[in-house]
């Protein structure tokens, strides 16, 4: 078996994960708990109060796992690495994925750069092939940049070698 891929990523991306995972956890929180809430405000629905407690322990228990727990984890295993011939990709938690894309199949790379990851200054890069993308994200912008163009020049060469 080949060894484990080199590159790691940018560690600010455990807080751009934090972050996202946050807001997703409040958005789906308070769109659960406010309907129960009022109606737990109702002398008749002690039920109600029942699951809105539910809700909370949830909440607790999907923070602590999104916001300590799985960012170190999800970091450390994940990493990158990029040859002449191919680029490879390792990820995963617990059904651990390694993906080789060789360069003479890549049709487009391209880098994205939403809000969260802009505010730290970080990019994630997209690399596409006609049987679907991967992306590396957490990347310095400019380490971004400088992937995606090395990534389309390697699979400009490996075309006009065909």
């Amino acid at each position: 078996m080949r060894d484990f891929p080199t590159q790691a990523l940018n560690p600010k991306i455990k807080s751009v994960w934090r972050l996202s995972d946050l807001v997703w956890i409040l958005i789906v929180f308070f769109a659960c708990a406010i309907p129960f809430a009022l109606i737990a405000t109702d002398d008749d629905s002690s039920w109600a109060l029942g699951v809105l407690v539910i809700e909370v322990i949830l909440f607790v228990i999907l923070l602590v796992l999104f916001l300590v727990i799985l960012p170190p984890i999800r970091y450390a295993r994940f990493r990158y690495e990029v040859s002449d011939d191919f680029l490879e990709i390792a990820q995963g938690i617990i059904w651990r994925k390694r993906y080789m894309v060789p360069f003479i199949r890549v049709q487009n790379t391209d880098t994205r750069q939403g809000p969260i990851l802009r505010a730290f200054g970080l990019a994630s890069v997209t690399i596409s092939t006609a049987a679907g993308s991967l992306a590396i994200p957490g990347l310095d912008a400019a380490e971004a940049d400088t992937l995606r163009d090395r990534a389309a020049e390697l699979a400009r060469l490996a075309r006009e070698d065909v």
